[in-house]
């Protein structure tokens, strides 16, 4: 996210508007002299300690790099869990995710550079003739402007970095003559047609064959974009114009980001999330750090960082002061609404703003940096990973984490920056969590739900192009690396482009001529790099001592940011009125109502937040009788608790979450719909029953299988093709009677899911897994005096080469029993919806609680029927009834038009928020 070393940051002065030639110069100077400082003041890892751990990172990315080539290339992507490629088209749809996916091998080309910083040299020379080979870019498929700028055509322009490099090092791509460039070049001209709108602004989406608007190309119609879609696109844009002459890429890129600054927020010179292409108007007006704006900030700074152009600097510098002014509230980074920036949009933070504090050590501004980082590793330290989104009082909202890149590279800038050995032991402690919860034999997978450890058919090219370049950088020394790092800067995607780029081809205009800045003051602007003595004071535990009052900031928390307007009442005023406390028939409150909005900005803060609250408040009261997702893991040789699926829970039958897991090998009941008395009784005798869903209620199906001997139970979906990568979960209801007799554990998984488990009965024949409310650690399954007798690796790395070597082929689903399975295929655009619990279920220890449920959470009566959150009920079969009375869902607060009428817009507003996705 920041430049290669972090050299802006770290305390030299660069003389005012210096020629770019000095600036780049110094910024390498910067690094050297900022490290010398801190490294004096503590103690640092051995050499010997880091090049273990680095060596640790290359045998990961061999893992996850190597099974990628193996059984997903030339496939876009790895699906680590059925160890085979995601093509699109062949896999149901994810929604707006796979619009990443163009059919050009993707992760290969976003792994390119990466291999190179990993002194993969050959590898690399292998690579880049399987691109200039296989890849093939005149696609009929509709991708993302801003995904296949990032990670295609900055992975091309990285790729030709280091190409050009090693050629002219004499040993390695002698025969390289600008393949990749040209290559770049081609993508670049099929993505400009994207530019043709009267803003200049990009369509978000574009046909790689056939662009926009034709009536082949199937997009063209999109009214909006994200604010970090439109304004991520300079470097790549710029570096192709400065290696190729072709101004023309420069000139549009440029054009965008013009357009986004004249239509910030000039009050508050906040940008939104949101913007309409061809009128300019704001959609989405809440602004924060986070997903949809994040990038746009980052290429402000990073463009004047490359290119020499004081504008950019001008622009970042009154964007950051109002990031500082409105939104940072530290350690927190909470968005706010750009018409009334100080009040709060949302009480929750996404993960995307894990790069930000990186960012800051690029800008120079530390000890922000250093407190938002520790926040956020003080949430990873609770829950393993970042969470995709998480609340002020650090609880999960959206418990899904895709093995993001961006506190990695937080970290390794602030070890840069800083050179404070604490930033190392940061870095041990993801890879060892990578090792621990995400590796598979497969690769890495994505965690479906960092409370359960369940999870996700989903390896993103982003981890390889960013994870493992970060991780590796933090622990090689200078003479680990083939090239010096300090002569390139990292794009958002962590691809090198060189420095040297700024004196290349400048045919382009520096100055921009569209827009104006005399009504800026920019005498505080930073036209240095911050001095040393400021950055790190006399006290060799500088860093330590802005951490140190964050260290139990997650543990020991209370809800902050929400009660900012609240500071004016500290005098002893009455406190403003809370939705928690709102009572209908209370007269007081319905005046208090009535004032909101009318009186004072006081008034009209407390209004909109008041409104905020209530739809959150709506919100949490409908999932209050929700229970959250269950764990399947599989624990027997060869997965050892490497492979969790998230499960379904029910509403009868043993909780998990109340009592110890439920352990036991599967097997298959006949009748595999298990709706009858089961004919195989010694077959599921003490073990966990495989049962099909359908053709009869699951209370009947646990009964069934509990009479014949069963301890416990999964059913597996009907729908060939079903999965919970794309589907929302469910919750099996009772049949509407006492299921008090019921004693055994149910658990529902989607049809793909549960055919890992019928494909590894196929191999292994004995699977043994673990029924439980989270994922068990993998070294305690091992260290179980009952797996004492298993085939056990004699090392780590033996019980990691090993699973590899014994790697299931999962690509098929497997059914057990000749029947019919009722086709009912998942809908090919459906999108799947983000989890956003963030209450905890009672009764549970601190250490054991979690979410009360996700918010796609649906909940069936019938053995096949279910009714979501939204209260809108699938169609149901014909052989199942009507759902049990006895669950009940709350519906959301009408407003009370007469009191409100003014807050129309806002509420629209929150109620976007609150079904916003990453």
């Amino acid at each position: 996210m920041s430049e290669a070393g972090g050299g802006r940051g770290c305390g030299c002065r660069v003389p005012q508007r210096a020629p770019w030639s000095l600036v780049a110069a110094t910024a390498s100077l910067c690094l050297v002299l900022a490290t010398s400082v801190c490294t004096a003041r503590a103690a640092p890892m051995s050499r010997e300690e880091k090049q273990k751990l680095g060596n640790q990172v290359l045998e990961m990315f061999d893992h996850a790099y190597g099974n990628y080539m193996e059984h997903a290339y030339p496939a876009d992507e790895l699906m680590p869990l059925t160890c085979r490629g995601r093509v699109r088209g062949q896999e149901p749809s994810r929604g707006d995710v796979d619009d990443a996916l163009g059919k050009f091998s993707l992760t290969l080309i976003d792994s390119l550079d990466t291999l190179v910083v990993l002194n993969k040299t050959k590898e690399f020379e292998d690579a880049v003739r399987k691109v200039l080979r296989d890849v093939n870019l005149d696609n009929d498929v509709v991708v993302s402007v801003f995904e296949t700028n990032i990670r295609v055509l900055g992975g091309l322009l990285g790729g030709h970095s280091l190409a050009i490099m090693l050629k002219e090092k004499g040993e390695y791509m002698q025969w390289y003559n600008d393949e990749l460039l040209q290559m770049a070049k081609q993508l670049g001209y099929r993505l400009l047609p994207a530019f043709n709108t009267t803003s200049g602004l990009p369509y978000p989406r574009i046909n790689l064959k056939f662009g926009i608007r034709k009536p082949e190309a199937r997009t063209g119609t999109e009214t909006d974009t994200c604010t970090a879609c439109a304004g991520t696109l300079i470097l790549e844009f710029a570096a192709l114009s400065r290696f190729t002459g072709a101004t023309i890429f420069e000139e549009y890129a440029r054009k965008a980001l013009d357009f986004l600054w004249e239509k910030r927020q000039r009050s508050s010179n906040l940008v939104g999330v949101t913007i309409n292409i061809h009128t300019g108007d704001w959609v989405r007006k809440d602004s924060g750090v986070g997903a949809g704006i994040d990038s746009y900030y980052e290429y402000l700074l990073k463009a004047y960082v490359l290119l020499g152009d004081d504008s950019f600097l001008e622009r970042f510098n009154t964007h950051y002061d109002a990031i500082m002014r409105y939104i940072s509230q530290p350690p927190l980074l909470l968005d706010v609404h750009i018409h009334k920036p100080m009040l709060n949009a949302r009480t929750w933070m996404d993960s995307l703003l894990a790069f930000f504090p990186g960012l800051q050590v690029l800008k120079g501004d530390i000890r922000p940096a250093i407190e938002t980082h520790e926040m956020l590793y003080q949430v990873i330290k609770k829950h393993n990973f970042l969470p995709e989104a998480f609340t002020t009082d650090f609880r999960v909202h959206w418990a899904q984490h895709p093995l993001r890149p961006e506190f990695a590279e937080s970290t390794y800038f602030l070890y840069k920056a800083t050179g404070d050995p604490y930033y190392l032991e940061v870095g041990k402690t993801l890879i060892e969590n990578l090792n621990k919860y995400a590796r598979v034999p497969c690769g890495f997978a994505a965690m479906k739900d960092v409370r359960t450890g369940s999870h996700e058919d989903r390896m993103d090219s982003f981890f390889l192009a960013e994870m493992f370049k970060y991780l590796y950088l933090l622990f090689a020394d200078k003479e680990d690396i083939i090239f010096d790092i300090e002569d390139y800067i990292f794009t958002t995607e962590a691809h090198l482009l060189p420095l040297w780029l700024s004196t290349t081809n400048r045919s382009i205009s520096k100055k921009n001529t569209t827009s104006e800045y005399t009504e800026l003051d920019d005498s505080n602007f930073d036209w240095t790099c911050p001095n040393t003595q400021i950055l790190f004071p006399n006290d060799p535990l500088y860093a330590q001592s802005i951490r140190e009052p964050l260290k139990n900031v997650v543990d020991k928390s209370c809800p902050r940011g929400i009660i900012r307007v609240e500071e004016s009442f500290r005098s002893g005023a009455k406190p403003p009125l809370r939705a928690r406390d709102f009572m209908a028939t209370n007269p007081e409150h319905l005046e208090i109502l009535k004032k909101m909005g009318a009186a004072s900005a006081i008034d009209a803060e407390d209004g909109l937040r008041f409104m905020q609250e209530m739809i959150e408040l709506s919100s949490q009261q409908q999932k209050e009788q929700q229970l959250p997702p269950r764990a399947v893991q599989i624990i027997s040789h060869p997965f050892f608790g490497r492979v969790v699926l998230t499960a379904g829970p029910a509403q009868f039958g043993l909780d998990l979450s109340k009592h110890k897991e439920t352990r036991g090998f599967v097997a298959s009941s006949k009748p595999y719909n298990g709706c009858s008395e089961l004919t195989n009784p010694e077959a599921v005798m003490g073990k966990i029953a495989l049962i099909q869903r359908g053709q009869c209620m699951f209370a009947e199906k646990a009964r069934n299988i509990q009479n014949a001997g069963a301890i416990g139970g999964i059913v597996i979906d009907d729908n060939e093709g079903s999965s919970s990568d794309t589907a929302p979960l469910f919750q099996m209801a009772g049949d509407g009677k006492d299921t008090d007799d019921i004693k055994i554990p149910m658990l529902f998984l989607f049809s793909k899911e549960g055919s890992i488990i019928l494909d590894a009965i196929r191999e292994h024949e004995e699977v043994e897994v673990l029924l439980s409310d989270k994922a068990r650690d993998r070294a305690a399954i091992l260290k179980d005096p009952e797996m004492e007798s298993e085939d056990q690796p004699s090392s780590e790395n033996d019980s990691q080469s090993q699973s590899v070597e014994q790697t299931l082929s999962l690509s098929q689903t497997v059914d057990l029993v000749d029947q019919e399975t009722p086709e009912n295929p998942l809908d090919s655009h459906s999108e799947p919806s983000s989890p956003a619990d963030t209450e905890e279920t009672a009764g549970l220890a601190p250490s054991e609680q979690i979410p009360s449920s996700t918010e796609n959470l649906e909940t069936t009566s019938l053995d096949g029927e279910c009714t979501d959150l939204d209260n809108q009920p699938k169609e149901q079969s014909e052989t199942e009834e009507d759902s049990n009375p006895n669950v009940s869902w709350g519906k959301k607060v009408q407003p009370i038009d007469s009191i409100l009428a003014d807050w129309n817009e806002d509420i629209e507003a929150f109620e976007m928020m609150e079904k916003d996705e990453l």
